[in-house]
């Protein structure tokens, strides 16, 4: 899908959003150099694998937190993770390096990537691309898992403490 077939399928879903657009954004680094309003719900996606390539997972944190691999792996009972080649992406979710969003996984026809959302979201907004990084969607954290769950990926909703410091 891309961005404007995404916002069709959003408001054909029932789900409110408002739309941000930007010049595009290929990292969490270049964030500072546009405008976003709510930039406290803005989500960080990171598209992972196991070590055995079996198992894919796309995790979303709030922006400003950084994920040790090797921590949340072990909490969730997991194989050693690395990310995903750029061609995993493109297969799984189709899309690009530097437009990883929890929105893609409504691509993955195989339904083969679990989603774990960081529970910090739940209550209030989250922005994410609309499979293309020229624009941010704010949605509530709750639609965005309605309809990923509705489409058929597992979806966790975990505590995801900020290894910053």
């Amino acid at each position: 899908m891309d961005k404007n077939e995404t916002y069709g399928f959003l408001t054909a879903s029932g789900v409110d959003y408002e739309i941000t657009e930007h010049s595009a954004v290929f990292n969490m680094a270049e964030l500072d150099s546009i405008f976003l309003p709510y930039p406290e719900c803005d989500a960080k996606n990171l598209f992972v694998r196991d070590d055995k390539k079996r198992s894919y997972y796309l995790i979303s944190v709030k922006g400003d937190k950084r994920v040790d691999l090797k921590k949340f792996r072990k909490q969730h009972g997991l194989r050693p993770l690395s990310f995903a080649s750029a061609e995993e992406l493109m297969r799984f979710l189709k899309l690009a390096p530097g437009s990883v969003t929890p929105l893609g996984l409504l691509s993955d026809e195989s339904l083969s990537v679990e989603f774990f959302l960081d529970s910090a979201f739940m209550g209030g907004l989250i922005g994410v691309h609309p499979n293309d990084n020229t624009a941010t969607v704010w949605m509530k954290a709750e639609e965005l898992v309605r309809i990923i769950r509705e489409h058929g990926n597992r979806v966790n909703i975990v505590d995801i403490d900020d290894d910053a410091s």
